[in-house]
Formats: structure tokens, sequence, C-alpha cells
């Protein structure tokens, strides 16, 4: 039985939107504050997106 995806025009027209707005990242000892406690907490995930949105916060360059 072949399957086909349901395409969802409102998940594009959500992903356009966010897109096209700037959303700005919290202060950088906030984002630290926010990686100690989840490291504290052993949230491996908690620790890679805090840490990531930490580099992107201090150099917004990076990955642009």
């Amino acid at each position: 039985m072949k399957r086909s995806t349901v395409r969802r025009p409102t998940e594009a027209a959500a992903i356009r939107a966010a897109s096209r707005s700037a959303r700005p990242l919290p202060s950088v000892p906030a984002l630290m504050a926010a990686l100690l406690d989840a490291n504290e907490r052993r949230d491996r995930e908690g620790v890679q997106l805090a840490a990531h949105r930490v580099v992107r916060a201090s150099a917004p360059e990076v990955g642009e």
C-alpha cells in the first residue's frame, strides 16, 4: 500500500511567518544560568540547547 503525505498549508504559512519575524534572545547571563541549571539536572538536551543559545546571543554573526 502506497502512503502519501498530507500537505498542510498552515504549517508552511507558520514557518514563513516565523522566519520573517525577529526573535530577540535572552541575555547571556540568563542563558548561562539556564545552562548551569540544565547541567545540574543532568538534562542533556537542555544543556545543548542552552549552550547553542549562549553562542548565538554572544556572537550573532555565527551561523548566518
